[in-house]
């Protein structure tokens, strides 16, 4: 996530980092650089330059210059501007209101908005503990009505129908009616998308905006499309009263100039951001947090999140007990941490959240991905219980029947032996120290406190 903006500042930032004193020249040569990588990274160009300002008014000031750290107190301060530029804190929803709480999602076509209804359901079922209905009122793509029901299905939300010939106004009140009967908490509602902003497009949503009068009025957004982003969200919300958005797709965004640029062009706040395809991945946007991956500090206070959502705990507990009883780690358990790794984001995912890690990331992802991974549970799913349950047994023989068995070469059954050794001794360690969500948790030591990357210097 915004590899190449995190890649020019990282370097930007590196030659004054460990400055025991700076000038008033090095100090302007590093922010040309950070000006540079914020326009390269499709920054809207009024948001660079009060960023630009900021940073050099403070760190010509008392503030860095008397530091005992200079170097380091200025890559601080870079922080807590790209934090400030971003939205100082993260804002949650605003649920507080007779049920059902009413929240609009509002975007263009293709911005992911109807995935993000889905995801965004299943967030506040499994993180809130709301109990949550949907309904399309896209009557112009009766396709996007199907999809909701199919992925109202996967993430367990009451599914509301609608058809094509239905008005949106009507669709939404009767589905208000039908979440009261239901007990239902929140209903969201899904509204048509189009390719451009157009006078119709919102006069219609405005109104159905006054009618339903939401306690949320969310603005979907395509990351990758940066500044442009930012543009179409102001245009929404000259016309639209909204609350906050979700930048979609960030995960494959390598530049950021959406997430920098959204707050300070419309003023609301990011409040979501969708980083990759399924339904689990939505997360709530920490402005210190992302600014801190920027940074290459990675984001420890999200990791540990993710560890406590999407690791299996009974499984994770099995293990443990396992190991420390003495029982060998065996493949079984490794295709059981191979699921794990992937449901917490692949390597990559994993490694981009560890500070110091940004660059190390892309030279996992392209070492380990989901191919390879998949690779792996292959070939452990082309053995026996026998021989998965003890794999010092498997012998030349039978490694030529896994690898024929799995399509792989023989080389690849040696590397996951190999690879399943190192993990063997790797869980080891971990059951002494009480488990892998001990270690996880024990992470949160390389934070200062409050979560923010302000202390790590």
């Amino acid at each position: 996530m915004f590899e190449n903006l995190s890649d020019r500042l990282s370097d930007s930032l590196k030659k004054v980092r460990g400055q025991a004193k700076l000038s008033d020249e090095n100090i302007k040569a590093t922010l040309r650089e950070v000006r540079m990588a914020l326009l390269e990274a499709d920054v809207a160009l009024p948001v660079v330059k009060g960023f630009v300002e900021q940073v050099r008014s403070r760190a010509l000031g008392q503030e860095v210059m008397r530091s005992l750290t200079p170097g380091q107190e200025f890559v601080r301060v870079v922080s807590d501007e790209l934090t400030r530029v971003m939205g100082e804190q993260s804002q949650g929803l605003s649920l507080n209101a007779q049920p059902p709480a009413v929240i609009l999602m509002a975007g263009l076509q293709g911005a992911g908005k109807t995935t993000s209804v889905a995801k965004l359901s299943r967030y506040l079922s499994e993180r809130e503990k709301k109990k949550v209905m949907v309904v399309s009122a896209d009557v112009y793509r009766p396709a996007a009505i199907k999809q909701l029901e199919t992925l109202a299905a996967e993430v367990g939300a009451i599914f509301f129908p609608s058809t094509a010939e239905q008005k949106p106004i009507d669709i939404a009140q009767a589905a208000i009616a039908e979440a009261k009967l239901k007990f239902a908490d929140v209903l969201i509602i899904d509204t048509a998308g189009r390719l451009a902003v157009d006078q119709e497009m919102m006069a219609e949503i405005s109104e159905l905006h006054a009618v339903v009068k939401p306690v949320e009025t969310l603005f979907v957004v395509d990351s990758m499309t940066g500044q442009d982003a930012a543009n179409t969200a102001k245009a929404f919300n000259d016309s639209l009263a909204l609350t906050g958005v979700i930048l979609t797709k960030a995960d494959g965004d390598a530049r950021g100039g959406a997430a920098l640029s959204v707050r300070s062009i419309t003023g609301k706040p990011i409040k979501f951001m969708g980083v990759g395809e399924k339904t689990d991945a939505l997360e709530p946007f920490y402005p210190d947090r992302v600014a801190s991956r920027i940074l290459g500090m990675g984001d420890v206070l999200s990791l540990i999140e993710d560890a406590e959502h999407k690791l299996d705990k009974k499984k994770a507990e099995k293990l443990t007990k396992k190991i420390k009883k003495g029982k060998g780690f065996d493949l079984e358990d490794f295709r059981d941490q191979i699921q794990q790794m992937k449901n917490m984001g692949g390597v990559a995912g994993l490694m981009d959240k560890l500070p110091g890690m940004g660059q190390m990331a892309q030279a996992a992802q392209q070492q380990v991905n989901d191919k390879s991974m998949g690779q792996l549970e292959a070939i452990i799913g082309s053995m026996t219980k026998k021989e998965r349950r003890y794999p010092d047994k498997i012998d030349n023989s039978r490694k030529r029947r896994i690898a024929s068995g799995s399509g792989t070469q023989i080389q690849d059954v040696n590397r996951l032996l190999k690879q399943h050794k190192q993990m063997q001794k790797m869980m080891k360690k971990f059951s002494k120290k009480g488990g892998m969500m001990n270690m996880m948790r024990g992470m949160q030591g390389m934070m200062p406190p409050g979560g923010g990357p302000s202390g790590r210097f």
